[in-house]
């Protein structure tokens, strides 16, 4: 199998094969690379609806720029206390942050997401993050209330500084329960619609099915999570 960096050109069969709808691993094996090449390439870069091959190959020379600019060379990339390799874990967070992406969050808020996932602890506060990250106090802050907002992190209060905690309690079941509360209320406002528009009707019987369908999958993830917590989380 080739190695190295993917051309230009293998980005836009990438991009020719997403348009198609094939998979990742179909995509691979007519580029004769590994699926996880280009997974990691798709999601790092917008994601399969979101894929656009020249601005990829733009994206990722600039990336190697920087690369060059931050370690001169004959200086080597500092190790981490952990013993893990540095360009690995930082290779790793951009793909779990280009995951996110593609399901929605903004870049800064699944950056920081990601960051947090891929710590021992399960935690970092602002400054730490700030310092990960390369960006300003306000980016992060504004990132971390959109992340708390949504369940899908806590805050702790250390003396006078917060820490973030992507492990704390339930926080995955809680961000299933509110998505879930969210698509009931979508269903609820359909729902509400039927009325207004008469029963019967093209658009009523339109909107009743969104109700009836938003009302099947809100209550399958409250019962799948439920499920998955008491079996992964059992209570003593």
């Amino acid at each position: 199998m080739p190695g190295g960096r993917l051309t230009q050109q293998e980005r836009r069969q990438i991009a020719i094969g997403l348009a198609d709808g094939l998979a990742y691993a179909e995509i691979a094996r007519g580029l004769n690379r590994p699926t996880s090449t280009i997974t990691r390439e798709v999601m790092r870069n917008g994601g399969p609806a979101g894929y656009k091959a020249d601005l990829a190959h733009l994206a990722t020379e600039r990336r190697a720029q920087r690369r060059k600019q931050a370690a001169p060379r004959g200086r080597r990339v500092p190790e981490r206390a952990d013993g893990r390799d540095p360009e690995a874990v930082r290779e790793f967070e951009e793909t779990f942050a280009g995951i996110f992406m593609a399901q929605g969050l903004p870049k800064m808020t699944a950056r920081a997401l990601a960051s947090l996932y891929a710590t021992d602890s399960g935690s970092l506060t602002a400054s730490e993050l700030v310092g990960h990250l390369q960006v300003s106090p306000a980016s992060v802050s504004k990132a971390m209330a959109y992340l708390e907002s949504q369940g899908l992190i806590g805050r702790v209060q250390e003396g006078r500084r917060e820490r973030y905690v992507v492990d704390e309690g339930d926080i995955w079941y809680q961000s299933m329960i509110a998505s879930a509360a969210g698509t009931s209320k979508l269903a609820e406002a359909a729902r509400g619609g039927v009325s207004v528009l008469g029963s019967g009707t093209p658009a009523a019987t339109r909107l009743e099915n969104i109700a009836r369908f938003l009302d099947f999958v809100s209550e399958s993830i409250v019962r799948a999570a439920e499920q998955a917590r008491d079996i992964l989380h059992p209570k003593d």
